[in-house]
């Protein structure tokens, strides 16, 4: 069957249900003659008269109740599955998948995760969690949550954060154990934790302000991770110096457990944003997380 020939197969199903041309338009917001015509034309593409027509009466032909027997139920399907499109488009409802870094995850999202489960009842989260770099599109997520520099330029970005500062942090007892270093040049006597990506599997590069500047810096140390919340808790054990971000340390900092390093040379980047494909309709669901994480934000 060619995809035309499924014209007309509304206004036959009206028709039948309600016995009579006009009825049908009413319900249609159609003319009868253009319900009338709809019917013909679908006649003529199947090659069977579907309908017995005199002034007065309308009444289904053997073939037309053999046909209305078949399609009337797939015809009730469809309308089902539209309204059931219609509650994704009126309201939010479904799996939302995010893929984020840890460090968002810890400092903000946990929380407007929880919040908005909690207003949204209908909705599920899943959130993968990797501090590299994912193609969102590929991997089946709705959205995905980067620095804002680090989204790709065909990816729509709403911003959540306005600004990100880096770090570098040591516990007491480091301190107490090698001292701290004066210079950006002197990070090569000290002992740094390394931070790899999983996916790429390069090593990331200290990115440091001088003279107003981004400068990279390749350290060296005993450890390398692929996790920022364990370089946090390294740094915590005093295993060596972490270059984290200072959301993720903020407490520990202020609770004397690490210490600053270098902050005249820590830089700021821009915030995090969540960035998803350009679509031309965005769906209920996406739309309605990020208006709660930018309101929740908003607040802190």
């Amino acid at each position: 069957m060619k995809l035309n020939q499924l014209d007309g197969v509304l206004a036959f199903v009206t028709v039948a249900q309600k016995r009579g041309f006009t009825a049908a338009a009413a319900q249609l917001e159609v003319t009868p003659s253009a319900v009338s015509q709809a019917i013909k034309q679908l006649e003529d593409r199947l090659g069977v008269r579907l309908f017995n027509r005199s002034t007065r009466s309308v009444s289904l032909t053997e073939a037309g109740s053999c046909f209305f027997a078949r399609v009337a139920p797939a015809l009730g399907e469809l309308s089902e599955a539209a309204q059931v499109l219609d509650a994704y488009r009126a309201g939010p409802t479904g799996l939302l998948r995010i893929n984020a870094p840890n460090v968002v995850w810890e400092v903000f999202l946990r929380r407007v995760v929880a919040g908005f489960l909690a207003e949204q009842p209908g909705m599920r989260v899943e959130v993968q969690l990797e501090d590299g770099f994912v193609d969102i599109v590929e991997q089946g997520f709705d959205a995905g949550i980067r620095l804002g520099e680090s989204v790709q330029r065909d990816m729509v970005a709403a911003v959540l954060t306005r600004s990100e500062q880096s770090c570098i942090v040591a516990s007491p007892a480091y301190v107490k154990r090698m001292g701290l270093p004066a210079t950006i040049e002197s990070l090569r006597e000290h002992a740094c934790i390394r931070f790899r990506f999983r996916g790429s599997g390069s090593v990331y590069r200290w990115e440091l302000l001088r003279d107003a500047q981004i400068v990279e810096v390749e350290v060296d140390g005993p450890l390398t991770l692929s996790d920022s919340r364990s370089m946090r808790e390294a740094a915590l054990d005093g295993v060596a110096l972490a270059y984290t971000f200072r959301r993720l340390v903020a407490d520990d900092l202020a609770a004397g457990r690490l210490v600053p390093v270098l902050p005249k040379h820590w830089p700021s980047f821009g915030g995090y944003c969540l960035y998803y494909p350009n679509r031309a309709q965005m769906p209920a669901k996406l739309r309605a997380f990020i208006d709660y994480c930018q309101a929740a934000l908003a607040r802190d």
